[in-house]
């Protein structure tokens, strides 16, 4: 494939250049095919909704890529939010199952970072991706966040950026490009972004030495993107205006001040910090005059075309320049060419030897393990043998904006099983009623250890779950262990526990290495990345 120049290119074209949206098929339909044959969009983006098999995902990254070659334009930045743990829109069996930034922050080794950060990039390139909308590098500091949370590797700021840099380096070495997220930080909200706007008030010393620590890590290693957070920072912008459509923040700041000059990609456009407040194609002409250069419009064809045709009108009318076109375009183009999204797969190439492997397992295997943190035991741990439990599992079946429901299911039940510790599992929903709460109750009574999982997916833990774990508690003589499987935060909304563990994530791996631990057949090592409270402070 030839390399198309900026002069090669229509301004209707460039235009196009500027987008990455999405679409709703495991193939090409007619949205992404309109998209880019009409409207020369620059790039797409996976959701669960779109992935199968990596059979599927690699034909339909070159079917897509094979339109763009049709139309004369430049390959395609074909992206997703892989992050890992509970944001992986690929979560399939035949592919790694990477941990998520806090696990791995919990175990807290860069270089374990890194090599992780490497197998999935790795399998990404395989499959066609050459974009992925990770590492998030928010500093998690807000017990609250409904957003960020185990997204983040951290509260500390100096951690987040060793981490996330050693994320970065690896992806790019790969030759897959990383972005940083979401900038100026979005770890101290308490409003997610994606159904209202939020604000940072802190001044400008604490967010240079907090926020904005990792970030400016970040373009010291060569970051290729970083994404806007669609949240208001007083600090720096004096209007009531996001950071996605804020001039001072995006230019000001983070090109002029911190020195970046890679790409800065919106994040979605039709999240509702922006769209409940800004008309969308009025925000896509915003953020481009504030300094953004792709722009992200994730599942409406509508609201895609409406964007696209109001950036051209805003050339025509004079609000944006054609230079000014050019210069975000000439960015993408060379990201283009530096990572070389022109080299396609070749349908007689086998290159399943570059998806989950032995090699790739054990790291993976190894993350989990060095992840899991007992934060108190009095006592109950190891599990004993002889005796029969009970695990009381809350099933995460609700999609949100972030994170889907998981595509298989890792019983804590079986994974005891394998070490002759015995015990029943009942499943429960993560927003338990008070007739489940009955039933379980019930079955506690004949139990000799009780095992009960918390999952809390934004804010708080929900109250069902909190109801049930103090009822649990009061059993006389029943010990009760607390597993925290996502938000480690949990054991502020509980009653005294003796023992209490975070696991972080609800996947294979983390699971197979909780047993590992509740049985004493492994040696906890996690360290708490996050302070719980004054009593459970961060270890690392």
């Amino acid at each position: 494939m030839n390399r198309i120049q900026l002069s090669d290119l229509t301004l209707d074209q460039k235009i196009g250049q500027l987008f990455i949206g999405g679409f709703h098929d495991i193939v090409p339909d007619e949205q992404v095919t309109i998209l880019i044959e009409q409207y020369a969009m620059g790039g797409v983006i996976y959701f669960r909704r779109n992935i199968g098999t990596p059979q599927q995902i690699q034909e339909l990254s070159a079917s897509l890529q094979q339109i763009a070659i049709r139309q004369g334009l430049p390959p395609l930045l074909i992206s997703i939010d892989q992050e890992g743990g509970m944001v992986s829109r690929i979560d399939r069996e035949e592919l790694s199952l990477i941990p998520g930034n806090m696990s791995l922050g919990a175990a807290d080794d860069p270089k374990l970072t890194g090599q992780v950060a490497a197998i999935s990039a790795r399998e990404l390139r395989t499959l066609g991706i050459n974009l992925n909308l990770a590492p998030c590098i928010d500093v998690n500091n807000n017990p609250r966040n409904p957003v960020i949370g185990v997204r983040s590797y951290s509260e500390k700021p100096g951690k987040v950026a060793e981490h996330g840099a050693a994320a970065i380096m690896a992806m790019q070495a790969e030759q897959v490009a990383a972005t940083a997220k979401h900038f100026p930080g979005h770890g101290d909200t308490d409003v997610d972004s994606h159904y209202g706007l939020a604000s940072v008030p802190h001044g400008r010393n604490r967010l240079e030495n907090v926020e904005l620590l990792p970030f400016q890590r970040a373009i010291d290693v060569g970051v290729d993107l970083i994404m806007s957070a669609h949240v208001i920072f007083p600090a720096f912008e004096t209007e009531q205006i996001p950071a996605t459509l804020s001039a001072a923040v995006l230019t000001g700041l983070l090109r002029e001040k911190m020195g970046f000059q890679g790409l800065i990609i919106t994040d979605c456009l039709e999240m509702h910090a922006i769209a409940k407040h800004f008309p969308i194609p009025e925000a896509a002409v915003r953020s481009l005059q504030a300094g953004a250069d792709l722009l992200l419009v994730s599942h409406t064809m509508s609201d895609q075309v409406a964007a696209i045709q109001a950036v051209r009108t805003a050339v025509d009318e004079g609000r944006l320049t054609e230079a000014r076109i050019d210069e975000s375009v000439q960015r993408i183009l060379s990201l283009k060419a530096r990572r070389e999204m022109n080299r396609l797969i070749s349908e007689q190439d086998d290159h399943t030897f570059r998806l989950h492997t032995t090699e790739s397992e054990n790291v993976l295997r190894e993350a989990a393990l060095r992840s899991i943190t007992v934060v108190k035991d009095n006592g109950q741990l190891p599990l004993p043998t002889e005796q029969q439990g009970l695990v009381i599992w809350p099933q995460v079946t609700r999609e949100t904006e972030v994170d889907e429901p998981a595509g298989h299911y890792a019983s804590l039940s079986e994974a005891l099983r394998s070490y002759h510790v015995m015990t029943d599992e009942m499943i429960i929903d993560a927003e338990v009623e008070d007739s489940q709460i009955a039933q379980v109750m019930q079955r506690a009574q004949t139990a000799d250890f009780i095992l009960m999982a918390t999952y809390t997916s934004a804010g708080e833990l929900p109250a069902g779950q909190a109801r049930l774990t103090a009822a649990l508690a009061a059993l006389p003589d029943t010990p009760l262990i607390v597993i925290s499987v996502r938000n480690p935060y949990d054991i502020n909304h509980l009653p005294e526990v003796d023992t209490y563990i975070c696991c972080y994530e609800n996947r294979k791996y983390a699971i197979e290495a909780l047993a590992a631990v509740l049985t004493g057949n492994q040696t906890p090592t996690g360290k708490l990345p996050v302070s719980l409270n004054p009593y459970y402070l961060a270890e690392i």
